[in-house]
């Protein structure tokens, strides 16, 4: 893969690529109305998405650090994107160009303030993984391998202008609107402010290792601070296939049912024993060990869930609660999805529309056992997803509703959802996590 000897750090340079490929975009629309008054308006269509998908990506890809981690959390809206974004966007996880080597050594000096060979035996300045924030590569010292991951130079310091230009782009998207709504960007920049600071993911991914450490068939790596600094970090290399790729060929249900409990167990767990949850649950962070378990990756996004949050969030997912419109519609006052400024139209539609939403997505929590290879439950997820997607009467109500903390943990719902749907699990025991 084609390395990177630098990336746009000024607001100027990381705005003037977004601008360029605007106006990439803007040719790709001239052509696709040529191209649908000669070819099925369909076939047109999707061609336009590719040709956007293509075009964003290249520029988010060269941009790096929030940005890309932004097309990374839209990858996982699998039932709302086109297919085209999704596919490109997905590639944003695990497999982006890298740094070239003579930058990772300026860059290593910079932020620990020596050359690598100094602290290792040996270091690969060729990285084996790159993704949005940091690339990792792999070093030696006395016999042992290490995973060193390297943040990317100005990413820490271009996440406010970042999320300005990205801002009125998701404002149109999700037809945000009022004078509160800047809450829900406070909320994703804190979370982006908090993923590039290295040492508190060091101290949160030894927190999760230790209080998870039980739970069967779940493996995490060490990690090393004294190999550490606040944009470099050192753990145990783990061997392993990422999940996507196990996924793909892997016939073994067996396993796949064991990993699928592993996974979920790791999540609930999390949820209800520690209130802080692993808010990133993408392929790219998670890999299958040669002798089939389940290792855990990065910890930089961690989602921290306030008890005046989590009881309502959970009691809307009992179906006792779904089926008594009085007690339902006090949780939705609580989570903040009814407003007391909403008009009668807007009260009506959002209860209706999250009652419906509810009652499909909570199915697993009504169930003892869930299987989560079925494809029926995942298509009506994602017809429901394209519904509200299309909605010309949503488009015309306010979609700023729902308390901040929806953002990372419907986020972390829809990828653990995905990834056991890639799994094809079986028979998982959903409140397995309560005998652990």
């Amino acid at each position: 893969m084609k390395t990177i000897d630098s990336i746009p750090i000024t607001k100027i340079s990381r705005a003037s690529k977004l601008v360029s490929t605007g106006a990439k975009v803007g040719v790709n629309y001239l052509k696709y109305y040529g191209d649908k008054m000669v070819n099925p308006k369909e076939e047109a269509k999707e061609r336009l998405n590719q040709n956007n998908a293509e075009d964003i990506y290249d520029s988010l890809k060269k941009l790096k650090g929030s940005a890309l981690k932004v097309a990374q959390m839209l990858s996982m809206e699998k039932s709302i994107l086109p297919k085209a974004y999704v596919e490109k966007f997905s590639l944003s996880q695990f497999s982006v160009p890298p740094l070239s080597p003579p930058l990772v050594i300026k860059t290593f000096k910079k932020y620990f303030g020596k050359h690598p060979n100094e602290l290792f035996d040996t270091f690969n300045a060729t990285s084996v993984n790159a993704a949005s924030i940091g690339q990792v590569h792999l070093a030696d010292k006395d016999g042992k391998k290490f995973a060193v991951k390297i943040q990317y130079p100005g990413v820490a310091e271009s996440i406010t202008s970042d999320l300005a230009l990205v801002k009125p782009i998701a404002i149109k998207m999700f037809n945000i609107k009022g004078k509160d709504s800047d809450k829900y960007f406070k909320e994703v920049e804190d979370k982006l402010v908090e993923e590039t600071n290295y040492l508190l993911e060091i101290e949160q991914s030894k927190a999760v290792v230790e209080a998870c450490k039980h739970i069967p068939n779940l493996k995490f790596p060490n990690y090393y601070e004294q190999y550490s600094s606040e944009r470099i970090i050192t753990m145990d290399y783990m061997e392993g296939e990422h999940l996507s790729e196990f996924v793909a060929h892997n016939k073994d249900q067996e396993l796949s049912n064991k990993l699928g409990q592993a996974l979920w167990d790791f999540y609930m767990y999390q949820i209800h024993n520690l209130k802080k949850v692993h808010a990133d649950p993408h392929p790219g962070n998670f890999l299958v060990s040669k002798d089939g378990a389940l290792i855990a990756l990065d910890f930089g996004c961690m989602k921290a869930i306030p008890e005046n949050f989590y009881k309502p969030y959970f009691e809307l997912a009992d179906k006792n609660c779904i089926n008594d419109p009085v007690a339902f519609k006090e949780k939705m006052y609580e989570l903040e999805i009814l407003r007391k400024d909403d008009s009668e139209e807007e009260m009506t539609f959002f209860s209706n529309m999250f009652h419906e939403l509810l009652s499909l997505f909570t199915q697993p929590f009504q169930n003892e056992i869930f299987d989560f290879s079925d494809a029926e439950f995942f298509n009506q997820v994602a017809e429901m997803g394209q519904k509200y997607s299309k909605s010309t009467e949503l488009r015309n109500m306010n979609g700023n509703r729902g308390s901040k903390h929806f953002i990372y943990i419907n986020r972390t719902f829809f990828g653990l959802y995905n990834l056991m749907f890639d799994l094809k699990a079986e028979n998982i025991k959903i409140n397995n996590f309560t005998t652990l």
